[in-house]
C-alpha cells in the first residue's frame, strides 16, 4: 500500500527484476522513509531509464538517486559462511618466535595443537567443543584469575563489575575452574544474542570483525604457558572470558560491537583499517571515567594486571612502574 507499493507496480509493469529491497525510517539527508533497491538492469537501458522517469513522478516521491554498481570485498551475508572465514594469521600456532614462553615445550605445543584442531573442524551448528583442561592448565587460571579479580575490584567500570558475578553464577566462572565456551555462550544468547565460536589463532582484522555483525565473537581455547601466568604475547582463554566476555553480557556494549562489525561488511580496506582502530581504542583498550576515577573496560586493560594498574592507578606500584619502564632495554 502507498507509495513503496506503486513503486513496486511499476518494477512489474517494466519487467525489470527487483533483487533485494530494505527500508530505512529516516536517511542522512531528511526524515521519513527511504528505500534502498537491487535490480537488474543497466542505466543506460531504456527501460531502466522510462522506470526512473515515472517513479520520479510519483506523488511522495522526495528523490531518486540511480548508483552505479561497484565492486566491494567479499563479506559473510548470512552467519553460516562465517565458516569461509576462519584462516588465521598465524595458521594457529602463533609460536613464531624465541619470545614465547612455550616455544621451546613440546608438551604444551602438543598439547596447544590438540587443541586448536577442535576449532579448526568446528562449523556452524556443531555443537561448541569442550575441553578438558588439565590439572596444569587450572593452575595457571586459578593463578591469573585470583590476581585479576582483586583489580577488577578496584578498577574495573560498573557494568562489569556487574555481570562478573553473573558468569560466575551461571557460566562456571570460578578460581578452580576454567569456563566452558557451550556455558557463556548460551548465556551471553539470552542476555544479549551474542554467541561464541571457537578460534585457532589470530584472524584479520575484517574476518574478525565482519563476525560481530552477525553477533559472533570469536574466542581461542587455549591457556598461557604455565611457565609466566602473568604474560602472554597474544590472545588466549584467559584474555578471551577475563577481558571480552563479561560485557558482551551487557545490551549497550553488545550492540556497540555489532555497529562496528555492521559498518566492516564490505568496506574497503582503508575502511576496515580504521574501524579497527576504533575497536583497539575501544573495546580492547578503552578506558572511561566514573565520577573522578579512571576505570577500565577494554579486554586488553582488563585481562592484564599490569596495564589495569598503570592505567586507571593514581599511584602505581614500584613493580608495575618497573615492568613498564625502559631501564634495562
Amino acid at each position: 500500500p502507498g507509495v513503496l507499493g506503486e513503486i513496486l507496480e511499476l518494477f512489474t509493469r517494466s519487467a525489470i527484476n527487483m533483487t533485494h529491497i530494505e527500508s530505512r525510517f529516516k536517511s542522512f539527508a531528511r526524515d521519513g522513509p527511504s528505500f534502498h533497491i537491487d535490480f537488474q538492469g543497466s542505466m543506460k537501458d531504456m527501460e531502466v531509464m522510462d522506470l526512473m522517469k515515472a517513479i520520479k513522478g510519483l506523488p511522495g516521491v522526495y528523490d531518486v538517486t540511480p548508483q552505479e554498481a561497484r565492486e566491494v570485498p567479499w563479506f559473510p551475508m548470512n552467519i553460516r559462511e562465517l565458516d569461509l572465514t576462519t584462516d588465521t594469521l598465524d595458521g594457529g600456532t602463533a609460536l613464531i618466535n624465541e619470545d614465547h614462553p612455550g616455544f621451546h615445550d613440546p608438551v604444551y605445543r602438543d598439547r596447544r595443537s590438540e587443541i586448536v584442531s577442535m576449532a579448526k573442524s568446528y562449523r556452524h551448528g556443531d555443537k561448541l567443543p569442550r575441553v578438558r583442561y588439565t590439572e596444569q592448565e587450572t593452575k595457571t587460571w586459578q593463578a591469573v584469575y585470583e590476581r585479576l579479580k582483586a583489580l577488577h575490584e578496584k578498577w574495573a567500570c560498573r557494568e562489569y563489575r556487574e555481570m562478573l558475578p553473573q558468569m560466575e553464577k551461571y557460566c562456571g566462572y570460578a578460581v578452580n575452574n576454567i569456563p566452558q565456551l557451550p556455558d557463556i555462550s548460551d548465556f551471553l544468547q539470552q542476555r544479549t544474542g551474542f554467541t561464541l565460536r571457537p578460534i585457532s589463532g589470530l584472524l584479520s582484522a575484517r574476518d574478525f570483525l565482519n563476525a560481530l555483525a552477525f553477533r559472533v565473537f570469536y574466542s581461542t581455547q587455549y591457556i598461557r604457558h604455565h611457565g609466566n601466568p602473568f604474560y602472554t604475547p597474544e590472545p588466549d582463554i584467559c584474555h578471551e572470558l577475563l577481558g571480552h566476555v563479561p560485557l558482551f553480557a551487557n545490551p549497550a556494549f553488545a550492540d556497540f560491537s555489532q555497529e562496528i562489525g555492521l559498518a566492516s561488511l564490505a568496506a574497503t580496506d582503508e575502511d576496515v583499517a580504521k574501524l579497527a582502530a576504533v575497536y583497539w581504542f575501544t573495546v580492547e583498550f578503552g578506558l572511561l571515567w566514573e565520577g573522578e576515577d579512571v576505570k577500565a573496560f577494554g579486554a586488553g586493560v582488563l585481562s592484564s594486571f599490569g596495564e589495569m594498574e598503570w592505567a586507571c592507578s593514581t599511584s602505581p606500584s614500584q613493580e608495575c612502574r618497573d615492568m613498564g619502564s625502559m631501564k634495562d632495554q
